[in-house]
């Protein structure tokens, strides 16, 4: 049994991630901050409430999945949040830039080195057909600019490094770490802004001219959580309908 933890899957791009391994076999903890399991959750499904921007929600979660299942085979850092009002840079609140970089940033990577230590405990009490991976879920906005969002941008510009070190810090321990980073994805996050996407699309903004599915990026950790791009390291896939091509 394969036991993997997406986090803010609740809704959106992690639904799709969770109910995409489990449809492939995985037991997958869906988590999100409430205290209630989404209604329409099937039954068998785990879920644990997680805010993983609080230490002790982190160090609670983590504490049941082991109590629970033994182990933790792949951690999907999904959870990520925009800010509740886009302003201009120039008009940025510290308390925005601290509520999103607490969650995307400080979050991702805590919580990953909480995981991390996880898995380097099982490896070395024993754990039978060991083979973790993590995967972070960044976004194109690192390194797209966005000025009504700015703290968005430099959570996710975060995220790609916070990729880069782990990465490079576990890759010799048998820890491959991924990053997947969605385009312009068909959630509630793009509701706001649908109409103005859907126009650049149409456009021509993205060669792939439609937008992104949650399925889409699903698909792409599922490749990452499989073991065929293990020979990697910090490996980036993007999710984007080809936006990072950055055409003329």
């Amino acid at each position: 049994m394969k036991i993997a933890w997406v986090t803010g899957s609740s809704r959106g791009i992690g639904r799709g991630i969770a109910d995409l391994l489990s449809e492939k076999g995985w037991t997958v903890v869906y988590s999100g901050t409430r205290d209630a399991r989404p209604e329409d959750l099937p039954p068998e499904r785990a879920y644990t409430a997680c805010d993983i921007s609080r230490p002790q929600d982190r160090e609670r979660a983590l504490s049941w999945i082991v109590e629970q299942y033994h182990r933790i085979d792949l951690l999907v850092n999904n959870a990520g949040v925009a800010p509740l009002v886009r302003r201009d840079i120039l008009e940025m609140t510290e308390e925005s830039f601290d509520r999103v970089m607490g969650i995307n940033l400080k979050g991702t990577l805590f919580l990953s080195q909480a995981v991390a230590r996880e898995m380097l405990r099982e490896r070395d009490a024993g754990l039978q057909a060991w083979a973790p991976r993590i995967v972070n879920i960044g976004s194109m906005s690192a390194y797209t600019s966005s000025p009504s969002r700015g703290e968005y941008c430099i959570s996710k510009a975060g995220v790609g490094m916070v990729t880069r070190l782990l990465a490079d810090r576990l890759a010799g321990e048998g820890i491959p770490v991924f990053e997947v980073r969605p385009g312009i994805i068909d959630t509630d996050m793009t509701k706001v802004v649908h109409e103005k996407y859907e126009h650049m699309i149409q456009e021509g903004l993205l060669p792939v001219r439609r937008f992104g599915k949650p399925e889409d990026v699903a698909k792409m950790v599922y490749a990452c959580a499989s073991g065929w791009l293990d020979y990697s390291a910090g490996q980036v896939l993007d999710a984007d309908g080809g936006f990072q091509l950055r055409r003329l």
